[in-house]
């Protein structure tokens, strides 16, 4: 277990030398802002816990708690706005976390989607998020309104790539979608990560031989999954256990989000606000567990990690 104060300090030093060492200096024109991008993305993933119930409510405990720290925080919705400046950053440091932990550097990659629901209010006009969240459903939720998430993980848990679609965008688009922005030496959306080192193992949602040889041919991508129900090349009960044995570390994965980053939680009122949140819980959890593997701890023990 981490005190609070030790667990802010270990984050922020390793923020701000991959800011310094590793993302381009530059200055914007107008005055300067009141937090450094170190600061910013520091918050912004400290603030991801559950601990919080919302953003107003861990903006209140930052004011209180930590304002010895953060001497030059701002108001909360100038906060908000350096957090969404700062999404790339958050993204850059989520990528430089995968690479510390090698996590690529596996036997496969697990991929899958879980829905993200998240508060449609319609008092006047189209409500929030209008024309970017929809219905859709998942194992999980059943029927929700929000968003799709597609992430890939290694074997460990961590995280090696992300990126989401509509409530009803459908899994085999979205992996599609996100093999080929892999496949590109420098994608339009960074947050998908690099491709895997091995085959991707998915579930029945990517089935399809034909799916599979062409992106295969097109990103030079494997994908394993158990065929559809009805298919005529059924597997034996067997392999269909061994594969549902193996993707039962990204339902574990997508639990800690929920559970320890309030994913389940969040109402984002723009697509950018929910975008940055995003990246800084993708952050936060791969933090977790390369600060439990420096203690000794298993990777995934969020429960006890730090003491309040």
């Amino acid at each position: 277990m981490v005190e609070m104060d030790t667990f802010l300090t270990t984050l922020y030093v390793m923020v701000d030398d991959f800011c310094k060492s590793q993302l381009p200096a530059g200055k914007r024109p107008g005055p300067e802002a009141s937090l450094s991008c170190s600061e910013v993305v520091t918050l912004a993933l400290f603030g991801q816990w559950s601990r919080f119930r919302n953003q107003r409510d861990y903006y209140r405990f930052a004011c209180k708690q930590l304002h010895a720290a953060f001497p030059t925080l701002p108001d909360r919705s100038q906060f908000n706005r350096l957090v969404r400046r700062h999404q790339s950053a958050t993204v850059a440091f989520f990528l430089h976390l995968v690479d510390l932990l090698q996590a690529r550097h596996v036997l496969y990659e697990i991929l899958d989607t879980s829905g993200v629901p998240v508060r449609n209010v319609k008092r006047r006009g189209r409500g929030w998020l209008a024309g970017m969240a929809s219905i859709g459903k998942c194992t999980r939720l059943g029927w929700f309104h929000g968003f799709r998430l597609l992430l890939s993980a290694n074997p460990e848990g961590v995280v090696t790539g992300f990126g989401f679609g509509t409530g009803s965008a459908k899994e085999q688009p979205l992996a599609e979608t996100m093999l080929a922005l892999r496949h590109e030496e420098q994608p339009a959306i960074p947050s998908v990560g690099r491709p895997a080192l091995g085959p991707y193992v998915a579930d029945q949602g990517f089935a399809g031989d034909n799916t599979h040889s062409n992106w295969r041919l097109q990103y030079g991508a494997d994908v394993i999954s158990e065929p559809q129900v009805n298919s005529k090349n059924s597997w034996p009960k067997a392999w269909r256990r061994w594969l549902h044995g193996i993707r039962q570390v990204v339902e574990s994965v997508f639990a800690k989000l929920m559970d320890f980053q309030r994913l389940d939680r969040e109402r984002p009122h723009d697509l950018t606000g929910f975008q940055a949140t995003l990246a800084a819980k993708m952050a936060l959890y791969n933090f977790c567990i390369w600060l439990n593997k420096q203690l000794g701890r298993a990777p995934l023990a969020f429960a006890d990690l730090l003491d309040w």
